[in-house]
């Protein structure tokens, strides 16, 4: 079986409370593998100081050398509307090199209120920080959220809610959390094998007829390990195969800025049409960042059925069982991609209702579940 028969309802629920510092265990150990002597950045916003704290804590019990940066509420909207052309556009020398001297780093999301700003020059921003993206990926890295109280508005929870919410998504609830996502990688197993199998994939959904080829690629295992919480596999589709059209029902944000509705129509392998209901010139402006943005650079699928609310934030929208994701932009290499591009944007559609997911003509999924 692919998936869980059962979904939790919020009624069985146990009575929890965040812990950062069970959630900075989890992230020291599982998720970073944290060793003495390492170098590991830990960068986030201010508001997620608790758990920066908790994890730089973590971090040295363990004999690491934690870095700790932090950013302010709007520290990129500065960068965007008042950094110089030389300094929007070139990642200087100096940080390029102080990456290269990590061995690890871990990112916490701290959704803040943003302005939509100048979504040309945000875009520039990005482009120029790519060099420093790219060899932060060559090493150990992780990803992970801390509930402030505006991501719990996203999610329309009170603060309390939310954090139980993020502490159940990575099993921070059961006796052994590492155990529980050791099910989660056995259960994406099984579907890895039948995927890798297959040559080509059909995507449809009402305003969604897209196909892509896959054979030859590799399908990661997201076990958490990168993304906590996770639930997820993923590829890089053949960077010329894409053909159809692919509206995404799960609105996703950009920049600070929410896109809706956007549709996006795919001649061998490259954006030709994009609109949206909703933020059009910020997804025009992500389409233009360079030649690999109007190209795909991963296909996802989610698999996490325990999430079944988007919560506005992509960490979590990307992983809901019945869901398939889109990244415009940069290929990760363990899956032979080769796309290339500062950007890398997943985009939701869901496939729950009254999609279809088919392999080399065979129907494996419909109405978001996987047939057995």
């Amino acid at each position: 079986m692919l998936y869980p028969r059962a979904v939790p309802t919020p009624e069985s629920f146990p009575a929890l409370s965040y812990d950062p510092a069970a959630h900075a265990a989890l992230l020291a150990d599982y998720c970073l593998s944290a060793a003495p002597g390492e170098r590991l950045l830990v960068a986030g916003g201010v508001s997620g100081t608790p758990l920066v704290r908790a994890v730089t804590r973590a971090l040295l019990t363990r004999g690491a050398r934690p870095v700790v940066r932090l950013d302010y509420p709007g520290q990129d909207d500065d960068w965007t509307e008042l950094a110089a052309d030389t300094v929007l556009d070139e990642a200087h020398s100096a940080d390029l090199a102080d990456v290269e001297a990590l061995d690890g780093s871990l990112r916490i999301l701290t959704p803040e209120p943003g302005t939509p700003g100048d979504a040309a020059r945000r875009a520039r921003l990005t482009a120029s920080r790519a060099p420093v993206a790219a060899i932060r990926a060559r090493k150990k890295w992780s990803l992970t959220l801390y509930p402030t109280a505006h991501a719990a508005a996203q999610a329309g929870m009170s603060e309390a809610e939310f954090g139980a919410f993020v502490m159940r998504a990575m099993f921070l609830d059961r006796a052994d959390p590492v155990a529980a996502w050791g099910e989660v990688r056995e259960m994406q197993a099984r579907l890895i094998d039948r995927l890798t199998r297959a040559d080509t994939v059909r995507i449809e959904a009402p305003g969604t007829d897209l196909t892509l080829r896959v054979g030859g690629r590799t399908w990661a295992n997201s076990d958490g390990k990168r993304n906590m919480p996770s639930g997820e596999v993923f590829t890089g589709p053949l960077e010329d195969s894409a053909e159809g059209v692919v509206t995404f029902t799960v609105p996703a944000s950009y920049g600070g800025v929410v896109v809706r509705g956007a549709r996006l129509v795919f001649r061998a392998g490259e954006v030709v049409e994009a609109t949206a209901e909703e933020g059009e010139d910020v997804l025009r402006a992500a389409l233009a960042t360079d030649p690999g943005a109007r190209r795909l650079g991963e296909l996802g699928i989610g698999t996490n059925f325990g999430i079944q609310t988007p919560t506005g934030n992509i960490l979590f929208d990307e992983k809901i069982g019945g869901t398939v994701h889109l990244a415009l932009g940069r290929s990760y290499p363990e899956t032979g991609g080769t796309n290339a591009s500062a950007i890398h944007w997943d985009l939701i559609t869901d496939l729950r209702g009254q999609g279809r997911l088919t392999l080399d003509g065979e129907l494996v999924q419909e109405g978001g579940r996987f047939l057995e």
